[in-house]
């Protein structure tokens, strides 16, 4: 690039060709004009440092494809139901778990506070605060806690599937 280009002689340049770039990621004529507008007003934010290694025009492409990136994995963590389920999800593997008396075994092998605090959270249903609050300790010390514990469990215990339960078959 030529070091006397302005940002508008840029812009006005290079501007349809961005645009197709843009519309090739995301293939919606919309999102490519919305990404552009994005690339561009991040590009007129760094354009002095930009123009002084001559290449806007990467510089603008590399924003939109993370831009891009950026969008679409958001939009990946989305579900969206078109109407509120009728009724409550119930979670038959927790009931199965709950009367499994490896479970509750494991679970007094762990070390008291590891203990307290995953029946806490997950039998007396209380957040990390009010765990904190009754067990006169910190929040972070409740998380990490927990973490030692549930890691614990899961390297010792597993749950059995009941076969009548699942309707899965099992060659033993």
């Amino acid at each position: 690039m030529d070091d006397g280009v302005t940002y508008e002689e840029f812009v006005t340049t290079r501007a349809r060709a961005l645009l197709r770039y843009a519309y090739v990621l995301t293939g919606n004529p919309d999102d490519a004009a919305d990404l552009l507008q994005e690339g561009l007003v991040r590009l007129r934010g760094a354009w002095p440092r930009v123009v002084n290694k001559r290449d806007p025009e990467g510089y603008v492409r590399t924003i939109m494809a993370r831009q891009h990136i950026s969008s679409w994995r958001r939009r990946r963590r989305e579900h969206l139901v078109g109407s509120v389920p009728e009724e409550r999800y119930v979670d038959r593997g927790l009931e199965r778990a709950e009367h499994d008396p490896r479970l509750w075994e494991a679970l007094m092998a762990l070390p008291r506070r590891q203990r307290t605090v995953l029946v806490l959270r997950y039998y007396e249903d209380l957040a990390d605060e009010e765990i904190a609050r009754v067990l006169r300790i910190s929040r972070g010390t409740v998380r990490s806690q927990a973490a030692r514990a549930l890691g614990k469990l899961r390297a010792d215990w597993s749950p059995v599937f009941d076969t009548a339960m699942t309707g899965a078959q099992h060659d033993e």
